[in-house]
């Protein structure tokens, strides 16, 4: 067993490593690239009109109808992504939407998506 020192996001773990067979030699590791995404803009909603929230947190991961589009009762407006499945938002009512984040933001339990007025 070798022990090593692991840092992940500036928290340092110990990791035991037990060696199983022969050994494969020198192991390069590549770094990885982290995304960093940009804060979606504050978008100011309608003060009338029906508010859709999330449900849970999760990742926006698609935006079906564009700001200021029609839409119908039921028809999916959102894609959130929760525990690696896809969940649509729909349209609570008829009406105008305003869409009130960004594709890839984060999101947490009752966070404003959309007004529907």
């Amino acid at each position: 067993m070798r022990n090593f020192m692991v840092t992940i996001d500036g928290k340092t773990y110990s990791v035991g490593v037990e060696e199983v067979g022969e050994s494969v030699g020198e192991v390069k590791i590549a770094p990885v690239k982290t995304e960093v995404k940009a804060a979606a803009p504050k978008v100011v909603a309608p003060a009338d009109g029906e508010k859709v929230l999330s449900p849970f947190p999760g990742l926006i991961k698609n935006i079906l109808v564009s700001d200021g589009a029609s839409v119908k009762k039921d028809q999916p407006i959102i894609v959130l992504e929760a525990m690696k499945m896809d969940n649509e938002i729909t349209a609570p009512c008829d009406g105008k939407v305003t869409i009130s984040v960004a594709k890839g933001a984060n999101v947490e339990t009752n966070a404003l998506l959309a007004v529907i007025g």
